[in-house]
């Protein structure tokens, strides 16, 4: 699929479109002043569909979110059994 240049700066402002845009399969090449950064492309394309999978869900233990030190020893806990 041919990858559309997007703005750096309509980027930062419309993240939330392109990024339904790039779950949809479009790819982006993103420049800064005409010259390209870096270039955005759905996760699938790199062929590791369904190598992902949740290990926790934080929203259900808390779904306003979990603070990071509860995290880090609940981690420490782990590593010290």
């Amino acid at each position: 699929m041919k990858n559309s240049i997007i703005g750096l700066k309509d980027l930062r402002e419309n993240t939330e479109g392109y990024i339904n845009k790039i779950k949809k399969g479009r790819s982006f090449v993103v420049v800064k002043k005409s010259k390209p950064v870096f270039k955005i492309t759905p996760v699938d394309e790199w062929g590791d569909e369904g190598i992902w999978e949740t290990v926790v869900d934080f929203t259900e233990i808390d779904p306003k979110g979990v603070p990071v030190g509860k995290v880090r020893k609940a981690l420490s806990d782990l590593k010290e059994r």
